[in-house]
């Protein structure tokens, strides 16, 4: 009986997930489309196409639905992330450019606008505020981390810590100058001589260390 009782669970249990993705779905469309004010529980609950009451169910509250929605787009940008990775070339010529290109995407994309407008909403709500704070903190912190694998970046040489962040931070800005227009000809060139100015860096031996060379010091 008990198995046949789990049995019966498991479709419900789909369903559960199902509706709740949804609505997180739902949550985040909404605020990129009519903003916080307009964004209410049950504006989103009929975007996703269930009751309010089944809404309230999976997120008692407002900010409980909308920080759930925070957390589904840091974990959805974090598995964009490690997608890309399986289709990388291996080591060698274009290996660079490619993971430039790769991290450009993932701020060039869907996910990085849904971001964006939950960052707008955080900067008036402080309901959202420090949730998407400590989660954007969580994102950057595992986005570099990936970068610094995929590079095959050594962050013991001095500089190259930096230069990784650079790219990150570049891919951003290139990410909001295409908000409002298709910005693809002129990134596709920043891309290759950035890959370009990354190689050398990346592959340029350590300087010195402090003092080197100078007799009694």
């Amino acid at each position: 009986m008990n198995a046949h009782a789990a049995t019966l669970r498991t479709p419900q249990q789909d369903r559960s997930r199902a509706t709740r993705r949804r609505l997180l779905e739902a949550a985040v469309e909404c605020l990129a489309e009519v903003g916080w004010q307009g964004s209410t529980v049950a504006v989103v609950a009929e975007r996703a196409g269930v009751t309010r009451g089944a809404a309230q169910h999976h997120f008692p509250t407002r900010e409980d639905l909308f920080t759930a929605a925070v957390e589904h787009v840091a974990d959805e940008r974090l598995a964009a992330v490690r997608a890309s990775a399986e289709q990388l070339p291996p080591a060698g010529p274009g290996r660079t450019e490619a993971v430039v290109s790769m991290i450009v995407r993932l701020y060039t994309g869907p996910l990085f606008r849904a971001a964006l407008h939950l960052w707008v909403a955080a900067a008036t709500e402080e309901a959202l505020r420090e949730r998407i704070v400590a989660l954007e903190h969580h994102v950057g912190r595992e986005s570099h981390r990936a970068a610094v694998e995929f590079l095959g970046a050594d962050e013991d040489v001095p500089g190259v810590r930096e230069t990784v962040q650079a790219t990150l931070d570049m891919a951003r800005g290139l990410g909001l100058a295409n908000l409002l227009t298709d910005d693809g000809p002129r990134r596709a060139g920043i891309v290759r001589q950035w890959a370009g100015l990354l190689d050398s860096a990346l592959t340029a031996p350590a300087g010195p260390a402090p003092d080197a060379g100078r007799p009694g010091c």
